[in-house]
């Protein structure tokens, strides 16, 4: 390990540990989260998201950062992405128990709200394979796509007003990595099972709970690297 690799995991550190040791900053945490759930949606992933590619440029290329990555911008997109993703948790979880109910499931709402049992468990993998199978697969292309035109301007901040060639990026994209690695392995090994765990949480951590699973998406970006 770098002494570099230290500071940064110790700035990681120091930056959540209030979170956990001081009562009033977690209670001004829930509160602001409650208010403003798209905002913190917003700033949870711009710095957890980003650290986690940050993190797989470290793994796959030894650096943390470099000429051309463009991690203000990755920030930025991955704020939005972040906003999309909290709205597909409040839809996707709102609507899936709806449905459950309409197909005979009683009470499938109240169950998602309840203690732990088999019924609780049922409800958030079915919402995780809903928002895994309908919504993840749109985010994961339109993040590649973002990915290909923040390195295709050289990782400068002006690209994020600069037009994207949807088009073209989404030709540039490797299918057999995206659609063999990426939909096929990851979503049912990892997402599915990873936002079952989600949707048991209470809803004011679920969006925390999948921005840390963002530094994870950026280790499995840094395995589908090495595999092209």
């Amino acid at each position: 390990m770098k002494l570099r690799d230290l500071y940064i995991i110790t700035g990681l550190i120091l930056f959540f540990l209030p979170f956990f040791i001081s009562d009033d900053v977690y209670c001004f945490y829930s509160e602001f989260n409650e208010k403003h759930g798209l905002v913190t949606a917003f700033i949870k992933f711009a710095v957890l998201a980003t650290f986690g590619e940050a993190l797989g440029l470290r793994i796959s290329k030894g650096v943390w950062n470099r000429k051309g990555f463009g991690l203000l911008p990755r920030a930025v997109v991955w704020g939005f992405l972040g906003v999309t993703i909290k709205a597909a948790f409040v839809i996707f979880a709102t609507g899936t128990p709806v449905f459950l109910e309409y197909t005979g499931m009683k009470n499938a709402p109240e169950l998602l709200s309840g203690s732990l049992n088999f019924g609780k468990i049922l409800i958030a993998f079915s919402i995780s394979v809903a928002i895994n199978l309908i919504y993840a697969p749109v985010m994961m292309t339109l993040h590649k796509i973002t990915d290909i035109h923040i390195i295709t301007n050289g990782g400068k901040l002006n690209c994020l007003i600069k037009k994207i060639k949807f088009a073209d990026n989404f030709k540039k994209i490797d299918w057999r990595v995206q659609w063999h690695f990426v939909f096929k392995k990851t979503i049912p090994l990892f997402w599915i099972p990873a936002h079952t765990v989600t949707f048991l949480l209470p809803s004011e951590f679920q969006v925390l709970f999948a921005a840390f699973l963002g530094i994870a998406l950026g280790t499995i970006l840094a395995v589908a690297d090495l595999k092209k």
